[in-house]
């Protein structure tokens, strides 16, 4: 369905561009995979470009089937789930200090954009169970801005049911809900991995 994360960027831009050159629309990507989309994006539309800091909370005995996911200040988790409150602790423990360290790279010359009373839209390169930025929309919402929304290229129908029917989200705009959603990956032509350093580039040369 896309080229790599440009084409995919290129063409949420163009669905996006009824917000161009307005004021207060600030581009939140979700590292590492949607910076390279949110910095197509804000560039397109003349807007502000940061990052929203969380992750994803691994299932026991599969750490990439996500069960909740946590930020600096919140953690969301999915219901239902059969896993120890001691685990959790833990994970949430453990993945708040790789946060930290990772707000100590995003911010070493600069500080997060305010978000209040701002036209927040979330990107990331496609989401599977929406975890990661269900607990980041929590994370804008107790900021008060005006609108969120969540743009992604790619999720499964479902997913994306639950992100419209959570009340801290205002619209979802997803270029594709295929049938047989599997990863993100299956969906792009080229979808190699972008590391800490490239992210922060790109950040860093989109805001000098």
């Amino acid at each position: 369905m896309f080229k790599d994360r440009i084409d995919a960027g290129e063409q949420l831009a163009k669905k996006l561009s009824s917000y161009k050159d307005k004021e207060n629309v600030v581009i939140l990507a979700i590292p590492r995979g949607g910076l390279p989309l949110g910095a197509i994006v804000a560039k397109s539309l003349n807007a502000q470009l940061d990052v929203a800091l969380s992750k994803k909370i691994g299932h026991p005995f599969n750490k990439e089937f996500a069960i909740g996911a946590v930020s600096l200040n919140n953690i969301i988790l999915d219901d239902n789930i059969e896993v120890s409150i001691d685990y959790i602790e833990k994970e949430k423990k453990r993945l708040r200090e790789k946060l930290k360290k990772r707000q100590a790279q995003y911010y070493k010359n600069r500080f997060p954009i305010a978000l209040k009373d701002k036209i927040v839209i979330i990107i990331d390169d496609g989401i599977a169970t929406g975890n990661t930025i269900r607990v980041t929309a929590q994370l804008v919402y107790d900021q008060k801005p005006e609108k969120i929304m969540i743009a992604i290229p790619v999720a499964p129908k479902s997913t994306v049911q639950k992100l419209r029917n959570a009340t801290y989200v205002d619209e979802v705009v997803c270029l594709e809900t295929p049938f047989n959603f599997q990863a993100v990956g299956q969906f792009y032509m080229d979808f190699d991995q972008v590391s800490d350093e490239e992210a922060i580039k790109i950040l860093e040369d989109f805001n000098s």
